[in-house]
């Protein structure tokens, strides 16, 4: 595809990106987002970003899709599936963000045209609890989620189905343990099942094989090797090129690494903007260590701060004067009331 195409293709696969909040995704802004890069490199980050959101942006037809099906999943549901919802415990005890508010919400639509009640009329002692998210990325957010819930309102015995679209395998050993333990010292008896359609893969030690942004090497620009040999306690640790995903994210090892370099590239810049930035704030996203997470996922309702910054860091309506507006974001992302926000940091 041409230039054009490639433009009309990003804004129709993103079309609903937070619908009725931002205007709609169109040609030109996905441009303006582009241009920010070198001249050379614009038609290549265009052409590979075009598929990996083909494969990745999760539109709000698709959630749709996938929970429609959980209402009638005869595996999870049973033969009665409405019996069992109605019994059925839903969880909404997420402490930061409002992903899991807003999937029990077109859930309870769902299942209220499916079988005739809504989450709110659900419930019963010998219910399962049910905690429906999106996707799970790094594991701390649900292992913190869960384990309060645990040492609170939890019953002496449950079975907890935790049900996501996406998950990403290094963060079962994130929360797995905290669970486990918080389950142990509570004294009670809870098992949990886990859902999910789709499993990335994201461990240290099947870097060459993940399916996250996760480089091949350091670029040869300056400002990258200066952020790099600062980060002392977590040194970078390159992927081996050519090994084989178990999903077609990207077209090829040539176009994943165009966007590794260039979004590592433009996230080192980013940080750049800010003064002191936290140790969290890296430039293939939020993450602990490394280079950052480098989530490939996005939904309709928001993009993950573990994706790349280049993707989501900015403030198109910021004054010209402002900090956010010296990056033009593609996906602008929405924050927590309650936690890590942009204007959490210290900014030039």
């Amino acid at each position: 595809m041409n230039r054009q195409q490639l433009l009309q293709s990003i804004a129709a696969t993103t079309a609903d990106y937070r619908a009725g909040e931002l205007p709609a995704p169109t040609p030109a802004h996905v441009d303006r987002w582009v241009e920010q890069f070198n001249a050379d490199a614009q038609l290549p980050i265009l052409s590979e970003l075009d598929h990996v959101l083909k494969c990745t942006y999760f539109s709000r037809r698709n959630v749709e899709s996938f929970l429609t099906g959980l209402v009638t999943n005869e595996k999870l549901a049973g033969a009665d599936p409405c019996a069992y919802w109605r019994k059925a415990n839903f969880l909404d005890i997420q402490m930061h963000g409002h992903s899991q508010k807003e999937m029990l919400s077109t859930f309870s639509d769902i299942l209220e045209d499916v079988c005739g009640i809504t989450v709110d009329e659900c419930g019963s002692e010998d219910g399962d609890f049910i905690f429906l998210d999106d996707a799970i990325f790094s594991g701390t957010g649900v292992s913190q989620d869960l384990s309060a819930w645990i040492g609170t309102d939890a019953p002496a015995m449950a079975k907890v189905q935790v049900i996501t679209i996406a998950l990403y395998t290094g963060s079962e050993w994130v929360f797995r343990k905290p669970i486990a333990d918080a389950v142990e010292r509570a004294g009670k008896k809870i098992s949990f099942h886990h859902w999910r359609v789709l499993d990335l893969e994201n461990q240290k030690n099947h870097k060459n094989i993940s399916e996250v942004y996760w480089p091949i090497g350091i670029p040869d620009y300056a400002d990258v090797k200066a952020y790099v040999a600062s980060e002392k306690k977590f040194a970078f640790e390159p992927r081996k090129p050519g090994g084989k995903t178990g999903h077609p994210i990207f077209s090829s090892e040539e176009g994943r690494q165009i966007l590794e370099t260039q979004f590592l590239s433009a996230g080192v810049r980013i940080r750049g903007f800010c003064n002191e930035p936290k140790p969290i704030l890296r430039p293939l996203g939020f993450s602990r260590f490394g280079l950052g997470f480098g989530s490939t996922i996005a939904t309709y309702r928001n993009c993950p701060n573990n994706a790349p910054l280049a993707l989501w860091w900015g403030d198109p309506n910021a004054a010209k004067t402002h900090p956010f507006s010296k990056w033009y974001p593609l996906l602008p992302r929405k924050t927590y009331n309650n936690g890590v926000a942009l204007d959490d940091f210290d900014i030039l």
